[in-house]
């Protein structure tokens, strides 16, 4: 009996395989807009795998896209070279990057808050609290302990997965292939990394399974998966007046048919 989906596995394999050799170059002019979002990095990395949405704030809403790493690893030994990949991906997508300490120390939540009343970001993006990485998960405790310590702020507070999955998020985020290629590209910059792991060349099969899980979690059990093929899900909340509430004002999912709609001021 010959099985048809052998040939799709094994397509599956050879295009990882001719992926491995592909390298990119060039970068983006920096935008620069009233319209802010804050990506706080637990690692020099993190901004590519989870930046789906800011690069579609970024090329739909003209957002001015500002990484922040939270820390360069722990192996000390390489944090010259991550800072110094961080700052090519970053260029190649047109993003700041915020490095603003000569030693490459991780950030402490004094500098965090120093950082958010300076930028007066209309969105934060952070790792979910049982993101299981350690320096994923103190990021979120960091970044958060400085926004409970901002009365005044009012914005977008986005959490993201990657090591862990979120229980309950409430926004998928669909990807085109071309913005699914520059993240791949972007992330490759990062090559100390990927050489020992290509971990850059598995984002496809990472975003399709969000599709699958984001038709279940989100959109409802037993519901028809929608139409496009890569995903990226996060868990979005408005603060304001001192409050964190879930919110149901983001869409539950981000299509490609329709335009980016973003919420950057919410009255009620």
């Amino acid at each position: 009996m010959q099985n048809p989906y052998l040939t799709y596995v094994k397509d599956i394999e050879r295009a990882l395989e001719n992926a491995r050799d592909l390298s990119v170059s060039g970068k983006r002019g920096l935008q620069k807009s009233e319209s802010k979002a804050l990506l706080f990095s637990p690692h020099p990395d993190d901004e590519c795998i989870q930046g789906l949405l800011p690069l579609r704030l970024q090329r739909e809403l003209n957002f001015q896209i500002i990484n922040v790493p939270v820390t360069f690893g722990s192996n000390k030994d390489r944090r010259t070279e991550r800072a110094e990949e961080l700052e090519n991906a970053c260029a190649f997508l047109g993003w700041h990057c915020h490095t603003h300490r000569s030693d490459l120390r991780d950030l402490e939540t004094s500098e965090v808050y120093e950082i958010i009343d300076h930028y007066k970001p209309k969105a934060i993006f952070l790792p979910h609290a049982r993101d299981w990485n350690l320096r994923h998960i103190s990021t979120h405790k960091t970044v958060m302990e400085a926004i409970d310590g901002y009365p005044d702020l009012s914005c977008w507070i986005i959490e993201t997965e990657y090591w862990g999955q979120m229980e309950n998020p409430n926004t998928m985020v669909a990807s085109s292939r071309e913005h699914l290629a520059e993240l791949i590209a972007a992330t490759s910059f990062h090559i100390g990394e990927v050489s020992r792991n290509p971990y850059h060349l598995t984002l496809p099969a990472w975003m399709q399974d969000n599709v699958r899980r984001g038709t279940e979690r989100i959109l409802g059990q037993g519901q028809r998966a929608p139409n496009y093929t890569f995903a990226t899900l996060y868990k979005a909340h408005y603060r304001k007046n001192q409050k964190i509430e879930t919110s149901t004002l983001l869409p539950q999912q981000i299509d490609l048919e329709k335009p980016l709609q973003f919420p950057v001021k919410i009255d009620s």
